[in-house]
Order: structure tokens, then C-alpha cells, then sequence
């Protein structure tokens, strides 16, 4: 713990606020699992770095607050903050989820995410987020779901910080992403992949498309598809869903909560 920190001060918490959505770069310390065991603790981070990065020492802030939540509402692990969200009409189909869990969603943002957390067992927290609003948004799947496999994969696996995270991207927790916020699996790749090389990694079977199409491959002209080696539902999944549906459906879904949640 100490060895990561000593390498991300001089370097990476005074660029953090720049570099902390870039998966393609290491713009995050990777302290999360030394913190969940108590290899180094939260005040001691504070110390090291208050003076050094504001938006650093905030995740700190977020972190201990989301323990705060669980010490006061200890039925948040299984049961959302929000008792208004009790009603929402979850969907529950199993193949979405397996597709989601493997990482062949037909989305490559997803995809890589999903397969980065299953190869490493961590997941960059851009990603987490996106992967989330995936799941609860555009599968309508219950965030239980995504809770549970996160406890399962993550080296860094917190009940507070699970619960917390899940239920910020679900709408149902403190301070909860408001539930029209939705994010799109294609343009947020797009946008903080910069280098393309996350996708690449992760995704090898689409590494030889161009840097435009790598994100959008059910879009890309044949001929491209063709001189990089892709042939959609063989060498590539489709696209379990089309996010533009699914999001006009999660969004009436959600409405349907107004009078409840305002």
C-alpha cells in the first residue's frame, strides 16, 4: 500500500482531477483494495494528499461517507434508501445478464469494462459507472444483481461502497443520480478512451478497426468490418439492446416513480 501510494504523490494525485475518468491512462492511485483491508487507512491518505489534489481527497470524503450510510441504514445492502423505489418494475432476463457479467453486450465500452473487472478483478470507476447505468437502465435489471457480482469479482469489494455506488447509479440511495441520468454506453467510450487502447486491450477482436468505428462496429461500413477481421454476431456479439429504446423505456419506468420520489 505504501509502495503505490509513494508512486501515485509525485505524479499522479496532482494530475488526478485531469486523468481520474481516463481508463486508457493510470490516472487513479489503485489504493481501493489496501484501504478495504486496512492496509492503509483513509486518515492517513487524507494526510498524504489534502494539500496536494482537492479532487482526490473528496473521493476520500465520498468514501467514508458512503460508510456513514451503512452504519445508520444497515438494510441498504438489500433494500433500497428510497422505500419509493420498491416499486419499480425491474426486469429480470438472464441472458441479458450472463451477456452483461461476460462482457459481450455488443457494446464495446461495456464489453472491455466487464472483462477488465473478470481478468484483474478491479474495474477503473469511470467504467463502474457506466457499467452500472448499463445494467439498471438499459437492462431494467435490479441493481441487486450488479451488487452482488461486483462482491463477487472485486478485490476491492466494500459493502458500503458496493451499496452506495449501486444505489447512487439505480436513483435509490443518498444523493442519488437523478433518474434521468443515463449514461450512453458508445459516447461515453468514446470520450474518455481517448487513446483507444482500453478498448484494445480488453477487446482484442476489435483492435485492427479504426480509431472512429472501434466504438460504434454495428455502424462501421462493411468494407471496414471486413479489412479488420469482424463479422458481428460471430467474431463480435451484437448488440443485446439498442440503448436509444431502452432509454425512452427506462425513462418512462422511472417517471412512473414521480409522484413517489418529488
Amino acid at each position: 500500500a505504501l509502495e503505490t501510494l509513494s508512486q501515485a504523490l509525485p505524479s499522479l494525485v496532482p494530475q488526478y482531477r485531469d486523468t481520474r475518468d481516463r481508463p486508457d491512462l493510470r490516472g487513479v492511485s489503485e489504493l481501493s483494495p489496501h484501504l478495504h483491508f486496512g492496509e492503509i487507512s483513509p486518515r492517513f491518505l487524507f494526510q498524504q494528499t489534502h494539500s496536494i489534489s482537492e479532487e482526490f481527497t473528496r473521493q476520500i470524503f465520498w468514501r467514508e461517507f458512503a460508510h456513514h450510510l451503512l452504519y445508520h441504514y444497515p438494510k441498504t445492502p438489500k433494500e433500497p434508501l428510497r422505500e419509493e423505489f420498491r416499486l419499480f418494475p425491474w426486469q429480470y432476463h438472464l441472458e441479458h445478464l450472463k451477456a452483461w457479467q461476460e462482457g459481450r453486450t455488443g457494446y464495446p465500452f461495456v464489453d472491455a469494462a466487464m472483462r477488465q473487472l473478470w481478468q484483474l478483478g478491479w474495474m477503473h470507476n469511470r467504467c463502474r459507472m457506466v457499467v452500472a447505468s448499463f445494467l439498471v437502465k438499459d437492462l431494467r435489471i435490479h441493481w441487486l444483481e450488479g451488487a452482488r457480482w461486483f462482491w463477487d469479482t472485486l478485490v476491492d469489494a466494500d459493502l458500503a461502497n458496493n451499496t452506495f455506488g449501486w444505489q447512487w447509479t439505480a436513483g435509490c440511495g443518498a444523493d442519488a443520480a437523478p433518474y434521468f441520468r443515463i449514461f450512453h454506453p458508445t459516447t461515453q467510450g468514446e470520450k474518455f478512451d481517448v487513446t483507444r487502447q482500453f478498448v484494445r486491450s480488453f477487446v482484442p477482436e476489435l483492435s485492427s478497426l479504426p480509431d472512429d468505428w472501434i466504438y460504434r462496429p454495428h455502424e462501421a461500413p462493411e468494407h471496414i468490418l471486413r479489412a479488420a477481421g469482424v463479422v458481428l454476431g460471430k467474431t463480435y456479439p451484437k448488440q443485446i439492446v439498442t440503448h436509444e429504446i431502452e432509454r425512452k423505456e427506462a425513462l418512462a419506468a422511472f417517471s412512473s416513480l414521480k409522484k413517489e420520489i418529488f
